[in-house]
């Protein structure tokens, strides 16, 4: 949208704006990455096939090479298998990682996004055979941190009012709903192509990481309100 009271900006300038937003927000810039690595990873795919698979495979997530491969545990968060996957994993961070900077600072957001998106790799690779009979396979996209930042957002906020394919919900009543699909999809991984398990591995670190800052941050003011008598 346009703002009235904001004189029109040369491109330079639009250009200037864009890369203070990236800057002083880690989700912007985590955005600006994922963008960046999709269209390398279509170029490369359409102009040179061999490159592009290449480039996927050096830097996908495959649960049998990881400890040879440690880089993948980061790398992986970075690529998408197409168009609607980035637009989606985007478009879900862009409104929850904000959300969580304004919260938390950009420092937890960025802890809890790479934290969530590193254990869901292996909560993955050690969780869905024992435990649902998968046998899993390599993995790219960022979901299992982004449901890291969800679930924290949510323990810190749970009563934000947000819109799931356009209904209206609480934000706990959202996190619920998601963690329930992926646990009775779970099974379904190799029909659907979707690392369920990840999904779930993320979003309990993101549990565990916003009540470990919600504690930290009432026992601060707990301290502030003694410090006062």
């Amino acid at each position: 949208m346009f703002n009235r009271n904001t004189p029109y900006e040369s491109r330079s300038g639009a250009t200037d704006r864009i890369k203070s937003s990236v800057s002083a927000s880690p989700s912007m810039a985590i955005i600006f990455l994922c963008v960046i690595s999709f269209l390398l990873e279509v170029v490369l795919l359409s102009a040179a096939p061999g490159l592009g698979a290449l480039y996927m495979n050096a830097f996908q997530f495959d649960p049998g090479s990881f400890l040879t491969r440690p880089w993948t545990l980061v790398t992986y968060i970075f690529l998408h298998t197409g168009l609607w996957h980035l637009f989606f994993n985007m478009l879900v961070l862009y409104f929850f990682g904000t959300a969580l900077e304004r919260r938390a600072g950009n420092k937890q957001l960025l802890a809890i996004f790479f934290t969530a998106g590193i254990l869901s790799a292996i909560g993955y690779t050690f969780l869905s055979w024992p435990i649902f009979n998968i046998y899993p396979g390599p993995m790219i996209g960022a979901s299992g941190a982004i449901y890291g930042v969800f679930a924290a957002l949510t323990v810190l906020e749970p009563n934000l009012r947000v819109y799931v394919y356009f209904v209206p919900m609480r934000l706990k009543h959202a996190l619920l709903l998601f963690a329930i699909f992926d646990f009775l999809m779970a099974s379904s991984t190799n029909l659907d192509m979707i690392a369920h398990t990840a999904h779930l591995s993320g979003l309990f670190v993101g549990l565990y990481m916003g009540f470990r800052m919600k504690k930290m941050d009432e026992r601060y003011r707990m301290t502030r309100y003694i410090g006062r008598w």
